[in-house]
């Protein structure tokens, strides 16, 4: 360090260094030329330009957020103010074999960003065309020099995506259609390889069965990844595993052979040297209570001394709360009969509404919606049992009317709405608005059963309504063991994704509430779990706040903090950026600061007027 005085001067707050040790000091924290000057009790305050009161605050490293799809809002809003307002400072992109890497790669027709993003990440087209229309890099290395031109907000670290790999090397309808040749495979390792080599962190794969096109007449086709055998799997990550790098996957949710095959290739025992892996996701499934305990026990197996793991499943703060918009959601694709609602393109709601009259449509809807719902058999017991395969949730009474054309219709369940509909029917008219009776009479005179109910749904407001419901997660109890099981690692917050169908933007800070029930020592433990532990698995430099660091630093007011209700914390905001609709987070008073490389990006109530507008973060350099 120089001898200038110092920028900032954090005074007195409870320092949580992301160590994890149980007795957090109270100390102040000298900040100068973007790196921690001094730590200490009662440093010099006449040494600093500028002091910040951290009096019954907790500082901490800032916040690792691991599981993002950013790679899009990069590139129109760089500050990313919707993490760094909850105390976020370093995102991982390109999950999930998804980002921008190899540039657009338009060739032959094809348009894979907005292909393969427009329904796995469910963003609008109009918003990925703007995006891939500005891209002028074709190759990993020239991205790298790009992301380091934007104005970040947040550090990055960066993963190379499979999807795109395939393309790149196959083109677009072979990746989609057939195996690589030996040729291409030996070009895609040695991409990777040289990516590994110019500061990529690892790589990233994708098996969930949610993961389609947008392009026809591909629609009925998953993403390229999904159509890589296990062997081509194993040539690219022993790839990853010489270099040090990470792999982040998803699991081949519906095969549990596949799914122990797949990551035992995690394992140093069966393969010389572990290979560090980072799955989504640990989740406590509400329709499938048996997935939480085989991720577990997943994990506690390939970490054993007998296999030599080094497997990290990534687990939710959050209810898994999702939105959707119609039939637009995430988790419809997994179902065949809503994924072919999802087929069609977004605007075009007349040819929805054919698919929603057609009478072999119809009775499809209707077998699928009511399979195990009544009578006996295998599929009545597996639900009863909550041991069903589909993670969509087919509760009415746990669907809730978000937004509504039919405004009396707002803030009731499904199965409140469906009472209602069977009153009018059994001709209790009175109690109705005009509205409210023209909508009954014109889609639901003929509903007899739930299917009848949810396609009378469908068919009269589409889009128009917005519905949610808790797919997994609902018990706090068993996330917080999710959350503090040394196996798991926090994550999956799926941030810049999914624009008006999830928001998990505040994940960190709800782990961090439900770590606080547990004390001063469960709170180090998460915080070390939010900084160091992503630090070492992506191989970067981060996560401490130790003389000489980088000054990436978030304060929390303990507090607000536990007054925070995050289970009212989402927002709907117009964002200028997407000219789009979106649903946010908000934690006021939770976060007082963040500063980022010595930055300030957020201050009490509002973000510093440099977020965004200067360079704050980078893109974090291996360290492998």
């Amino acid at each position: 360090m120089s001898d200038t005085p110092w920028d900032y001067l954090i005074q007195g707050a409870k320092v949580f260094d992301g160590s994890g040790a149980p007795m957090p000091p109270i100390e102040d924290i000298a900040i100068a030329e973007g790196r921690i000057a001094a730590r200490g009790p009662n440093l010099d305050a006449s040494l600093a330009r500028k002091t910040i009161d951290g009096s019954e605050r907790w500082a901490m490293p800032g916040l690792f957020d691991i599981h993002t799809h950013y790679d899009l809002e990069l590139e129109v809003a760089p500050g990313l103010p919707e993490s760094v307002r909850h105390g976020t400072t370093t995102v991982v992109i390109a999950n999930c074999s998804l980002g921008l890497a190899f540039g657009s790669q338009r060739r032959a027709g094809a348009d894979p960003i907005v292909d393969c993003y427009a329904r796995v990440e469910n963003i609008p087209k109009s918003v990925l065309r703007a995006t891939a229309d500005k891209v002028d890099w074709d190759n990993p290395k020239a991205y790298l020099e790009h992301l380091h031109t934007l104005r970040l907000g947040p550090n990055l670290v960066t993963m190379v995506p499979h999807s795109m790999l395939r393309i790149e090397v196959m083109g677009f309808e072979a990746s989609v259609s057939r195996d690589p040749t030996e040729d291409e495979l030996q070009a895609m390792e040695a991409l990777l390889a040289q990516a590994l080599d110019d500061g990529y962190a690892g790589f990233s794969t994708d098996a969930l069965p949610f993961h389609y096109l947008a392009n026809q007449p591909n629609t009925h086709k998953t993403i390229p990844t999904q159509f890589a055998k296990y062997s081509e799997i194993k040539r690219l990550t022993e790839v990853v595993r010489q270099k040090g790098a990470v792999w982040q996957a998803t699991p081949p949710k519906d095969s549990t052979i596949g799914t122990i095959k797949t990551f035992l290739l995690s394992c140093g025992r069966l393969h010389g040297k572990p290979l560090k892996t980072t799955v989504v996701a640990a989740l406590d499934v509400q329709s499938n209570r048996k997935i939480v305990r085989l991720a577990r026990l997943l994990a506690r197996v390939l970490n054993s001394r007998l296999l030599k793991g080094d497997f990290h499943l990534q687990a939710l703060a959050a209810p898994f709360k999702v939105w959707s918009d119609g039939a637009v959601t995430p988790l419809s694709e997994e179902i065949a009969e809503l994924r072919t609602l999802n087929e069609v393109e977004l605007e075009d709601r007349d040819t929805r509404m054919k698919i929603l009259n057609d009478p072999d449509y119809i009775q499809r809807f209707k077998t699928m919606w009511m399979t195990g719902k009544s009578g006996f058999g295998l599929a009545r017991l597996k639900r009863l049992l909550r041991l069903e395969d589909y993670a969509f949730n087919r509760t009415l009474a746990d669907m809730t009317v978000d937004v509504c054309p039919l405004a009396d219709w707002q803030g009731l369940d499904f199965e409140a709405v469906f009472d209602r509909v069977k009153a009018f029917n059994a001709g209790d008219k009175a109690s109705f608005s005009d509205a409210e009776q023209a909508v009954m009479a014109g889609y639901f005179a003929e509903a007899r059963d739930e299917g009848d109910f949810m396609l009378g749904m469908l068919r009269a407001f589409d889009r128009r309504l917005s519905w949610y419901t808790v797919s997994a997660n609902r018990d706090e109890a068993v996330v917080r063991k999710l959350l503090m099981d040394p196996q798991l690692l926090p994550g999956f917050n799926d941030s810049g994704a999914h624009l008006t169908n999830m928001a998990f933007y505040d994940g960190n800070l709800r782990a961090l509430k439900l770590a606080s029930d547990g004390g001063d020592e469960d709170v180090a433990y998460m915080v070390k779990r939010l900084t160091r532990d992503p630090a070492r698995v992506f191989g970067v430099k981060g996560g401490s706040i130790e003389v000489g660091d980088q000054a990436d630093i978030t304060l929390i007011d303990p507090f607000a903090l536990r007054r925070f209700d995050h289970h009212n914390s989402v927002r709907r905001q117009f964002r200028e950026e997407f000219q789009h609709e979106q649903l946010v987070n908000r934690s006021d008073g939770v976060v007082p600061m963040v500063m980022i490389a010595g930055h300030p990006a957020w201050s009490g109530d509002r973000f510093e007027q440099a977020l965004g507008q200067e360079k704050m973060g980078t893109v974090l350099a291996t360290t492998f």
